[in-house]
């Protein structure tokens, strides 16, 4: 008997085709197989079509064969409800536990086990020092028992819930000040502090009669020594933003109470390395009693301050050693030595070319040179601090003070502002900047910059499809891991929301002060390491090819667990990259109790870039385990 084959062979040779009875079972059997695949593959796209629709709370999409990634094809759910049940990890994938409740709070740069081993000269303790890689954790920050996701803003300002950061310390030590109160289940914040006991926005009202805060001209403003960030909390209504930090444990967990109230803060000190931010960055630089020796060491301090402050910004001055002769006794310093501390500050002032603008009642306020000819010209006069030689002004990662003044960009006239004037705001979010349109950031151009920001735009608006609540108040605390020009900050300026726009140390254009310029703020961060911030203080993450570039410094593992330990329960991480990248991202969140799908990108399936979206699912550490 001839074999199929050899029938299926004359068939195609043109011979003429047999009916044997068993060669027509095959072909009847195939057939029908094929139609019912075909049917079946009809009904379950037209159903996945139908059921994966974009819905108010929910996200999902259809996974295309050309994806060649793996979608949970679960829908995500952003709303805050602590139902969200934990997502079981598939075979093979590493299940990351939770790590002991002692590690709540931890800051893996600013440990204060670990700061025992450095000098404590110049603050250098309480400044940035990371684990070693053998001393990585490499388990999920517990939140701690009873957490619940904040009050939106603006309620969040004066109220958050105890058990989020359960400490009372600052409610006994600063209870006079009106720092913070504990009631019942709640804290409250008074809005007081050191040097205004009547409230922030008193002692903001008394800083407006002396200098303009509404007119537009005054938009970021650096806060040292913050405390619990009242000074900026109430700033906001004035549009202006501030960027507050003060050091770890110096008070417990202030910069921790400002992060629960929606404002923003990060550790951080002046110490004997730059603060993470660029040249003229700051409309307004402030301290009150915020106990940094400003005329010690060469006025190191002052001068890092005028490195960071605008030309034509003001630095603000409350508390020791001004209005000396009231507050002696009860600073309990003799009334020489808080004079001469006064003396050398107003020398140090106008060795940096700074006018004293006003002194009344405890404020003190000095603005600094639009421009550096007479202060030049006054070296002459002055033997320190000369101008620095180097124009490095701008690197600030892991980089010494210096006891010299920051050279500003060169002008021909003595009323022209170096680097250029900026606009007011709220013009200065969507005009160009000025180190674009005199080029100090190479590659960039104005026209590149009109794209971005429209880029920006439509992808924001593609964002609120998949996102729903994103522009609404589900979200305050927002991260831009990779921040280029700033504009994902820009396309969410009218939401209720700030954003602290990062830029990767070591990036091939260092925009930060771009972004300063635009009226945002932002940090320089290396994501091989851990931010300056306590667990779960930011609502929303967003990362923009941070893997693909991150991907062969160092374990990308560890920069997951690391937006895991910044990000609340139920908090949102938008993730961009290659559909290779994000596959290897997805598998790792698996084991992280993450919900995520990868989703196309805005301009259609075809785009190699893709968008993963999760939500990180809401769990809490145990009481019973061991402290």
């Amino acid at each position: 008997m001839p074999s199929s084959f050899a029938l299926m062979a004359k068939e195609q040779d043109g011979s003429p085709k047999l009916r044997h009875p068993e060669f027509q079972r095959m072909r009847v059997t195939l057939t029908i197989g094929v139609i019912g695949l075909c049917v079946t593959s009809y009904i379950l796209g037209a159903w996945q079509g139908t059921s994966n629709s974009i819905k108010p709370s929910f996200i999902s999409t259809k996974t295309r064969c050309h994806d060649l990634a793996r979608s949970s094809g679960a829908r995500l759910d952003f709303q805050a409800h602590h139902r969200v049940t934990f997502n079981e990890s598939s075979l093979g994938v590493e299940k990351f536990p939770p790590c002991q409740l002692k590690y709540s709070e931890y800051t893996p740069c600013q440990d204060p086990r670990r700061a025992r081993k450095f000098p404590k000269k110049m603050m250098q303790y309480r400044e940035r020092h990371c684990p070693k890689k053998e001393d990585l954790l490499r388990c999920l920050i517990p939140a701690p028992p009873g957490y619940k996701n904040p009050f939106e803003w603006p309620k969040s300002r004066d109220y958050a819930w105890y058990n989020n950061i359960p400490h009372r310390e600052l409610s006994i030590e600063k209870a006079v000040q009106n720092w913070i109160q504990v009631e019942g289940d709640l804290l409250r914040f008074p809005g007081g502090g050191t040097m205004f006991p009547h409230g922030a926005d008193a002692y903001i009202d008394d800083i407006n009669a002396l200098i303009l805060l509404n007119d537009g001209n005054i938009r970021t403003a650096l806060d040292t020594g913050c405390g619990v960030a009242s000074w900026g909390a109430y700033l906001m209504k004035r549009n202006i933003i501030t960027m507050s930090f003060a050091p770890r444990d110096s008070h417990e967990a202030q910069v921790q109470f400002a992060l629960e109230r929606g404002v923003p803060a990060m550790i951080g000190v002046m110490g004997s390395e730059r603060i993470p931010y660029p040249a003229r960055a700051f409309d307004m630089a402030h301290c009150s009693r915020c106990l940094i020796p400003w005329n010690k060491l060469d006025g190191i301090y002052v001068i890092e301050v005028d490195r960071v402050l605008r030309p034509g910004g003001y630095w603000i001055l409350s508390g020791p050693p001004i209005h000396w002769k009231r507050h002696f006794k009860g600073w309990e310093r003799t009334e020489e030595d808080l004079k001469q501390e006064q003396d050398e500050i107003e020398d140090l002032a106008k060795r940096l070319c700074w006018k004293k603008v006003v002194e009344k009642g405890d404020l003190a306020i000095w603005q600094k040179p639009i421009n550096h000819i007479e202060c030049v010209d006054s070296r002459k006069v002055y033997d320190a601090p000369q101008i620095c030689k180097g124009n490095d002004v701008d690197s600030a990662w892991y980089k010494k003070m210096e006891t010299c003044i920051s050279p500003l960009p060169y002008v021909k006239t003595e009323d022209e502002v170096a680097g250029g004037a900026l606009e007011q705001w709220p013009i200065r979010a969507s005009a160009v900047p000025p180190r674009i349109t005199r080029g100090s950031v190479p590659g960039l151009t104005p026209e590149k910059f009109q794209e971005d920001s429209k880029l920006w735009s439509e992808r924001v608006d593609h964002y609120k499809k998949l996102i729903p609540p994103l522009g609404k108040r589900r979200y305050r605390n927002v991260m831009d891991m990779n921040a280029g020009m700033g504009g994902f900050a820009a396309a969410l300026i009218k939401y209720p929301l700030w954003v602290m726009n990062v830029v990767p140390s070591g990036s091939p254009h260092d925009t930060l002060g771009v972004i300063y310029e635009r009226g945002f703020i932002g940090t320089y961060q290396d994501w091989c390491e851990a931010f300056s911030t306590y667990p779960r203080t930011y609502d929303l993450i967003h990362a923009d090819n941070i893997f693909s570039g991150y991907q062969d410094r160092c374990d990308i593992t560890y920069i997951l667990l690391e937006m895991d330990r910044i990000l609340r329960p139920e908090g949102t991480v938008i993730i961009r990259d290659t559909v290779e990248v994000l596959g290897k991202v997805q598998a790792i969140t698996e084991g992280m109790r993450w919900k995520s799908q990868i989703m196309d990108h805005e301009s259609g399936p075809f785009n190699p870039e893709k968008i993963l979206v999760a939500v990180k699912t809401y769990w809490t550490g145990k009481p019973t385990q061991k402290q």
